[in-house]
């Protein structure tokens, strides 16, 4: 096949930015990095052919300025723009702009993109494809009186969410309409902050979710395709850790089924590249419609060990306009594999971010193992970007010899520097419970995994208040050195020269 661009621009950062390097490297694709000033010595940077500085520390003074990142392109001579996962990947005006610039955005159209970030409108959409939804209203509301009708027609529990949310922000579960009252009014900042757009809509919430979500890949011509499940269910505050394919409790007839449902969905769009469709799964084993990501997922290497298909580049191919070389029947999966999220966070203090340097690391090897990781020893993790340190993922033939060959991984992967939670997830992966396939969304929670004073809340709460106080003296004297203020306190945590 015609090689389907010569230098594509990588628009992200850590793992995700080396791993579509590489996928570059392997057809002869020239890769152009871009990196904010704290990330000059990042392993993306090294890898790539070029590297070019977009800004500082904070993203949008950096990897968020679109204009910034397509004039670099241009001056690279790059045909193309690759977005990641975060940062402008689901940025319909930056799918937009790259259009408009002569630049091929790797990913779907803004108008796909549009339509099915706004959540009200994608569950409408779907809807009318005959794809199951989870009760509740069609329009985004800012009024709270509003929604207390809403939420009385539905019946408690009900699910607050931001209208063009993602992420597990502007999101509450209500009980009763004293919870829905307080809901309201925290979602409703929360969504204007983080998204811009104060909406929300409303839904009946699932008492016992199983989150089921279905990688697809649609072409130019209209061809698309399921690369079947992957188990996103344990997660913490609507965060995933630990991902897995196939889910042990979907069968043949049911993931043809929900198969079908994701390809339905994604064509209500006219859907081009690779996307997911997200359900929920309530204790009958009845399916609704979540939401889709129009990017690539942080989970696909996931799909990727257990359908042989090498899902980067099959977006490459897709956005240089050519067709899928393969038809649903063609797609086999085989084995089991499972993706462990590895974060800088202290598990045992509340999951508090540990940013600094690295100073030792060991890294896991062995049959059916890869790590999809984007740092090394000495390497500074810095304080403006999600923690993620890296992905370890497993392949084995069977479950049951893939959760051993998982947990001789995390016993071998060592890092010393920054609070990790490696031994959290070693934990996840031998309770009797998640070995035997029966959780839900809220595993986690219910969970004993963590040392008993980690979970008293009185404990919690005095740690917490000293963790105020601290940052607070923290920000004080950065603030008293002439420098940023803009920077939370709460990430400066973790830097040496704070306790100079």
């Amino acid at each position: 096949m015609k090689k389907p661009f010569d230098k594509i621009l990588i628009a992200n950062r850590g793992e995700i930015a080396l791993r579509v390097i590489r996928a570059c490297h392997e057809w002869d694709i020239r890769a152009v990095a871009v990196f904010s000033e704290p990330d000059r010595e990042s392993l993306h940077v090294y890898a790539a052919d070029e590297a070019y500085c977009v800004g500082k520390g904070p993203s949008n003074q950096s990897y968020l300025m679109m204009d910034r990142i397509i004039d670099t392109a241009k001056a690279a001579g790059c045909e193309a723009i690759h977005p990641g996962y975060g940062f402008l990947a689901e940025n319909a005006d930056f799918s937009q702009a790259c259009e408009d610039a002569g630049i091929v955005f790797i990913g779907p159209g803004a108008e796909a993109m549009r339509t099915m970030g706004d959540k009200t409108k994608a569950r409408k959409k779907v809807g009318q494809a005959g794809v199951p939804i989870i009760p509740g209203i069609e329009r985004g509301l800012s009024n709270y009186e509003a929604m207390k009708k809403a939420a009385e027609d539905i019946g408690y529990p009900v699910l607050i969410k931001a209208a063009l949310g993602g992420g597990g922000k502007g999101m509450r579960v209500c009980n009763d309409a004293k919870e829905l009252k307080s809901g309201f009014e925290l979602c409703h900042k929360e969504a204007k902050s983080a998204f811009g757009d104060p909406k929300l809509y409303l839904e009946k919430y699932l008492a016992r979710p199983r989150h089921i979500e279905f990688q697809i890949l649609a072409d130019r011509s209209g061809k698309t395709v399921h690369l079947g499940e992957r188990e996103c269910s344990i997660q913490r505050r609507h965060q995933k850790l630990i991902e897995e394919s196939p889910s042990v409790i979907v069968d043949d007839a049911l993931r043809e089924k929900m198969g079908s449902a994701a390809i339905a969905a994604s064509r209500t769009v006219g859907y081009v590249n690779a996307g997911t469709i997200e359900f929920l799964m309530d204790e009958e084993r009845n399916f609704y419609f979540l939401e889709m990501n129009t990017r690539l997922q942080v989970e696909h290497p996931v799909t990727e060990l257990v359908t042989g298909i090498d899902l980067v580049h099959q977006q490459f191919n897709i956005a240089a306009g050519f067709d899928l070389e393969f038809d649903q029947d063609d797609i086999i999966h085989r084995g089991h594999a499972i993706e462990c999220r590895v974060y800088a966070e202290d598990p045992e203090s509340g999951f508090l971010p540990s940013c600094g340097r690295i100073e030792r690391i060991r890294e896991p090897a062995g049959p059916g193992i890869r790590l999809d990781s984007g740092v090394y020893q000495g390497f500074e993790i810095p304080v403006y970007y999600d923690p993620l340190i890296s992905k370890l993922l497993g392949w084995a033939p069977d479950r049951l010899t893939l959760l051993r060959r998982m947990r001789r991984a995390l016993g071998e992967y060592k890092i010393t520097g920054v609070e990790t939670t490696i031994g959290f997830l070693g934990k996840v992966l031998a309770h009797p419970r998640f070995q035997e396939g029966d959780f839900d969304t809220h595993f986690i929670d219910e969970t004993e995994l963590l040392d008993d004073d980690a979970r008293d809340d009185e404990v919690r709460a005095a740690g917490i208040a000293a963790a105020i106080a601290f940052h607070h003296q923290l920000g004080a004297r950065f603030r008293s050195r002439g420098q940023d203020p803009s920077v939370s306190p709460w990430k400066l945590a973790g830097r040496r020269e704070a306790m100079e």
